[in-house]
């Protein structure tokens, strides 16, 4: 199934295909500070769309391209790799249209002992 979504300004904006199943919750510094409910695809899996810029912050091993709209300051997604080495986004499910949050299932991970 495709997604879409976007920033809150709409200077970025995004399909995802997928199965919308369930979101993993992160409680490293980050993602516990900005509440990101995130949704693991494939890089090919993702089409963004810009109208504006889109700026990238990184931190601690610098493996994550964490991707923001410098206009909103929104993070919709963040870039990296699988264990495996696959390319992968991890999308902020919080920036999807029409998806109810609460109907998924909730998985936490431990990112704070990483």
């Amino acid at each position: 199934m495709k997604y879409q979504g976007s920033c809150h300004c709409g200077d970025i904006s995004f399909t995802a295909e997928g199965e919308l199943e369930q979101v993993i919750e992160c409680n490293c510094s980050y993602c516990s500070r900005k509440g990101h409910l995130m949704w693991f695809v494939g890089r090919d899996k993702l089409d963004v769309t810009l109208k504006g810029s889109m700026s990238t912050y990184r931190f601690n091993k610098h493996v994550i391209d964490h991707q923001f709209c410098p206009r909103c300051g929104v993070g919709v997604f963040g870039m990296g790799k699988m264990p495996d080495g696959t390319p992968m986004a991890a999308i902020n499910a919080r920036c999807l249209e029409n998806v109810d949050l609460a109907s998924l299932k909730h998985s936490f991970y431990d990112g704070r002992s990483v």
